[in-house]
């Protein structure tokens, strides 16, 4: 009988049951197996600026209770501006607006400190000028968008650094996630960052978005997984089809979710693995159970094969 082993930890992100209640949430997902939770606040749940202590409190003792890990994403669509999604990032020109960001950022700190969620993970946004900042690897072959400015590199390092210090100060890891489309959006930006905020970047980790990777052509994935394995704090699993930036439920595209996993396991990452479906929020008890029989599915089949050898967490 294949017996379970201290591996990473399989969550689902709320932004994918975004008509559920928090709580409700939280207690589907443990009845369906997942074992961590990744949080995006936003209109209607943990809104960082109508909290209350009341509501905190019950959440982090549901997770305690339920034992499982928390984390905070900081995607949500239109909670900052309701007629811009994203609006405002951290490369806006105005600095005012820029600071709008980061004070957000800041208050996901505060909120998952309270929570005892162990990370944030937050992302560049597109630069108005529509520059990319992957000088290591370049643009993507279908984008002809132009090099970087030194001004987006110093607005983005600028915001992320009290975003850091706020982490630092809280005990919670702040976590970088390249994003197809934006300013940052393949693994070689995230390390031209890391070495731009000179000893601030040490303590940046990375969250990798498995399907980012096949929008961009960072493949493998699982090789991708090994390259950047000291650097993964965070990872979200999704699949991705003919490069599209849409996620879509394991097996409707091109991810070898079994090499993927595979690849977490050899690294020994015993993170948070948050499934990311926010496009399946009007079936989201339906998602989420399909994605965990599909996960253990894969899980399944690495356990036979034995490479590596491990089993089901």
């Amino acid at each position: 009988m294949l017996q379970p082993l201290p591996v990473f930890r399989l969550g689902y992100n709320t932004n994918g049951l975004a008509h559920h209640r928090v709580l409700d949430a939280l207690d589907l997902l443990s009845e369906l197996g997942y074992e961590g939770v990744a949080l995006t606040p936003d209109a209607g749940l943990l809104d960082p600026y109508e909290r209350t202590d009341d509501e905190i409190a019950a959440v982090r003792m549901r997770a305690e209770d339920l034992g499982l890990e928390l984390s905070v994403e900081t995607g949500s669509r239109f909670l900052l501006d309701p007629r811009r999604k994203h609006f405002p990032t951290l490369l806006e020109a105005d600095a005012a607006d820029r600071r709008r960001r980061v004070d957000f950022l800041e208050r996901c700190v505060d909120l998952a400190a309270d929570l005892g969620a162990g990370v944030v993970s937050c992302w560049a946004g597109k630069a108005p000028d529509g520059s990319v900042g992957d000088p290591r690897t370049g643009p993507r072959a279908d984008g002809d968008a132009p090099e970087a400015s030194e001004e987006m590199w110093e607005r983005l390092c600028s915001g992320l650094e009290p975003v850091l210090a706020r982490g630092r100060a809280s005990g919670v890891q702040i976590a970088f996630e390249p994003e197809p489309g934006m300013f940052l959006e393949r693994p070689g930006g995230y390390e031209e960052l890391v070495a731009r905020l000179g000893s601030a970047g040490d303590e940046l980790g990375l969250c990798l978005d498995v399907g980012h990777l096949l929008c961009t052509g960072d493949l493998p994935v699982d090789e991708v997984i090994r390259q950047y394995a000291n650097r993964l704090v965070m990872v979200h699993l999704d699949d991705i089809r003919d490069g599209q930036h849409v996620h879509r439920m394991f097996g409707e595209g091109d991810l070898d979710l079994p090499a993927t996993l595979a690849g977490l396991i050899e690294v020994g990452y015993t993170g948070l693995a948050a499934v990311e479906l926010s496009r399946d929020g009007h079936r989201g008890a339906e998602a989420a159970q399909e994605a965990m029989e599909r996960l253990r599915a894969a899980l399944t089949a690495i356990c036979l094969r034995g490479d590596p050898p491990t089993s089901i967490p």
